[in-house]
């Protein structure tokens, strides 16, 4: 009989539960339409952009690992200065420089501010950050520094991050890989 109330209140914490869960995310797709359609024009636009030569700007870099995913890319350094610098893998932890903000040029986050592993320094690993990082990384050499384009779907999706990221939300990072301590063999 003492069990009787247990399964009671373990019943409505379940039903509880599955009532919060159902948070329909159409409802975020329809609340953030403008600020979606937004940020997919601008991408559309940054992907149209051309040096003054006609050349693309941006160089669209699409994972092997995920054909459905991409990132904009321009490297503001000689590539040819860092070829053969090493470049981190997927299970990599990286040190690198770097500041982000909303595609309306709004800041949300930088390294500069850190003092922690060092001077300015992020240290991190390549599969522990929004997938349009790690697509950046992988594509990165030591001492490249470049701006990254990232979409929505390659950032924090349907989801808001802090205080300034909303859901679908097109993010520009300003990246320098620095170093990646702890180089690991890919056999």
């Amino acid at each position: 009989m003492r069990k009787f109330p247990i399964y009671i209140l373990l019943a409505v914490l379940a039903v509880a539960f599955v009532a919060c869960g159902t948070g329909d995310d159409s409802d975020t797709w329809k609340d953030y339409k403008e600020w979606r359609e937004a940020g997919e024009a601008f991408i559309a636009e940054q992907e149209a952009c051309t040096n003054a030569d006609g050349t693309p700007y941006f160089t669209k870099l699409i994972p092997v690992w995920d054909p459905d995913a991409y990132v904009l890319i321009h490297y503001f350094n000689d590539r040819e200065l860092t070829k053969g610098n090493l470049s981190p893998l997927f299970t990599s932890t990286v040190d690198v420089k770097y500041y982000g903000k909303l595609y309306t040029d709004e800041p949300f986050d930088s390294s500069y501010t850190s003092t922690s592993p060092a001077d300015s320094i992020y240290r991190v690993k390549c599969n522990g950050v929004i997938e349009g990082w790690t697509i950046a990384l992988e594509d990165m050499r030591c001492g490249d520094t470049c701006e990254v384009v990232i979409p929505y779907q390659c950032g924090y999706g349907s989801a808001s991050s802090g205080s300034v990221i909303k859901p679908y939300s097109a993010l520009i990072f300003g990246i320098k890989l620095v170093d990646i301590p702890y180089y690991e063999v890919n056999q």
